[in-house]
């Protein structure tokens, strides 16, 4: 995150600000029974202000800067910061009860891909794990990124670990949020995916650039998050806002004709569903709605009639696929995976035709 706080110095204890009071009036030479009636406060406010046990607000601060001539906003400092102290310490000692819910998370895997600053004490790995997800606890954790709540739409066979894919989906969040974007435009969606498909014969140091920047005018933020282990999921469509749309995809597969068909599926989702849902995409499209987007991918992918024409073929060669990829304007195993997928074509066949993919420091 590009906007974490660093150097914040935190004290390791902090005296209340009685124990001050007290050294000034030991300097003095004025007795707390003095003080008292200075103030025009009973004795016993002044003997709990110096033992901590009663707070100096604002009105007491205003009273001491009068009668001791320091200013008022040293005391109020002084006491916001003992109870920003205790505070801390409270929670501290919480942290460390709720280690057990950090051990779920893959706390050194976020660390290794950069999103997460390393912490060596139990405390510290749940203080970082609650920032990072921007939630007060554990339990908010659970309510904010509860995968059965009825937002998101997922396989029915879905698997995936879910400490290890609230981390990608949040990382995507954030960085979805570094992208500014205009507000969403509907028929400027619809021209960006159109050079879309001819960005699939592209290498990524050419597509990945161009899908963000050309995106973001239309109001789609484009994320690409490495999966960490156990999250199996290779996209995720979700709305940040009524006018900013987000594409998750994490090159699982690490295949062209997935990364790009996955892509094209969670363009399905913004553009013919509604902005509520939050669709995860786990490899097993199951459900009335995963079958629309797929339909739609698949379509606008491979126009039907000039599939229906391909499909006639009764050997599909190398270069028979790449002639007809050329023709329609992709990348050649996007339709290597079409034709396996339809079965038209045995998947030991043509997958050299397929572009693999890497990130560049994903993770071992």
């Amino acid at each position: 995150m590009s906007s974490r706080i660093k150097n914040e110095y935190h004290p390791s204890e902090v005296s209340p600000p009685g124990e001050t009071l007290r050294e000034v009036l030991e300097e003095r030479q004025v007795s707390q029974a003095e003080l008292a009636t200075r103030m025009g406060r009973p004795q016993k406010t002044i003997s709990e202000i110096i033992n901590g046990k009663a707070a100096i607000t604002p009105e007491t601060a205003l009273q001491l800067e009068l009668v001791l001539g320091i200013p008022a906003r040293f005391w109020t400092a002084r006491e916001q910061d003992y109870r920003e102290y205790l505070a801390r310490a409270a929670q501290e000692a919480e942290m460390a009860r709720q280690a057990e819910w950090a051990k779920a998370l893959p706390f050194n895997r976020m660390v290794k891909a950069g999103w997460i600053e390393p912490a060596k004490e139990k405390s510290e790995k749940v203080r970082r794990l609650l920032g990072f997800f921007g939630v007060s606890s554990p339990e908010q954790w659970e309510e904010m990124y509860s995968l059965s709540q009825a937002a998101y739409r997922r396989s029915t066979t879905f698997d995936a670990d879910r400490p290890a894919l609230s981390a990608w989906l949040r990382q995507g969040i954030l960085e979805a949020y570094q992208i500014p974007c205009m507000d969403f435009d509907r028929k400027r969606f619809v021209r960006g995916l159109g050079a879309a498909r001819a960005l699939t014969r592209e290498t990524p140091e050419v597509f990945q650039p161009a899908l963000v920047d050309s995106f973001a005018e239309a109001g789609v933020a484009v994320t690409f998050v490495p999966q960490l282990p156990k999250s199996r999921v290779s996209g995720a469509t979700r709305w940040l806002s009524a006018t900013k749309a987000m594409i998750q995809l994490s090159l699982r597969y690490k295949t062209d004709d997935h990364l790009w068909f996955t892509f094209f599926h969670e363009a399905a989702h913004i553009l013919l569903h509604g902005k509520k849902l939050v669709f995860l995409e786990t490899g097993k499209h199951e459900g009335e709605l995963e079958d629309q987007a797929n339909r739609w991918a698949a379509h606008f992918l491979i126009p039907p009639t000039e599939f229906a024409e391909l499909a006639k073929k009764t050997v599909f060669t190398k270069q028979t696929i790449i002639d007809f990829a050329e023709t329609i304007g992709i990348a050649p195993g996007i339709v290597v995976g079409r034709l396996q997928h339809e079965g038209l074509l045995p998947y030991s066949h043509c997958n050299e035709l397929k572009k693999r993919l890497e990130w560049v420091d994903q993770p071992d």
